[in-house]
């Protein structure tokens, strides 16, 4: 629903493009933004219009200057702080508003119905798409908070604070110093591989989880 009102619709589209034409940067932007990874790309691809609400959010989230977005820029102009925001996924502010634009209100109103009713089931439907759009954001809110965790669990796995194979390389060391063999040696060898075969398959389980919350709300 595109505000005919305001020309500086374009104009955002074309600053968001640039701030995320790196791979990967529309989904950090979104996240950062905490908003549905499919209405950004609708936003991206010129399928949905935004408010100017959301386009003030882009610059606090990302630390872009106020007015940053009415203003046509490239690629390159993007702030390194900014850009390094969005790298690191690391927002400067949170935004809790909407990027749907605020439907302006008519001057002619239609006509009243004979009977009340329709009128009264209209408002009804109005009111119940409303909470369900409430709703929605709140869980996805919600989603996308354990998805930070899920991420940062995805991330320490990814860079344990020792490498398995120094583990491995400094008991190889006890074996020998302890000139150990039998049931001790054998126990020792066997908690290493027990170790590593059951982080490869929590890093599964956690990637399991994120794809799962991922998919979550996004049917719209």
């Amino acid at each position: 629903m595109k505000d005919p009102n305001d020309s500086r619709l374009d104009i955002w589209r074309a600053n968001l493009v640039a701030l995320t034409r790196e791979v990967g940067a529309a989904t950090r932007l979104a996240r950062m933004m905490t908003f549905s990874a499919t209405y950004r790309k609708l936003m991206l691809s010129g399928q949905r219009d935004f408010s100017e609400e959301f386009a003030r959010g882009v610059e606090a989230v990302t630390g872009l200057p106020a007015g940053w977005m009415d203003v046509p820029h490239e690629a390159r102009e993007v702030p390194q702080a900014a850009r390094a925001a969005i790298d690191n996924e690391t927002p400067l502010a949170r935004f809790r508003g909407t990027a749907h634009p605020v439907r302006k209100k008519t001057v002619l109103r239609p006509p009243e119905p004979i009977f009340g009713q329709p009128a009264a089931r209209r408002t009804e439907d109005e009111g119940a798409d409303v909470e369900a759009h409430r709703r929605l954001v709140h869980f996805r809110k919600v989603r996308d908070l354990a998805m930070q965790d899920v991420r940062r669990l995805e991330r320490h796995l990814g860079r344990p604070p020792v490498e398995l194979a120094a583990l491995r390389a400094k008991v190889d060391d006890v074996i020998a110093a302890g000139d150990l063999d039998g049931p001790d040696r054998a126990d020792l060898v066997g908690r290493l591989e027990q170790i590593d075969k059951h982080r490869q398959m929590l890093q599964r389980h956690v990637e399991k989880l994120q794809q799962l919350l991922g998919r979550l709300g996004e049917s719209d």
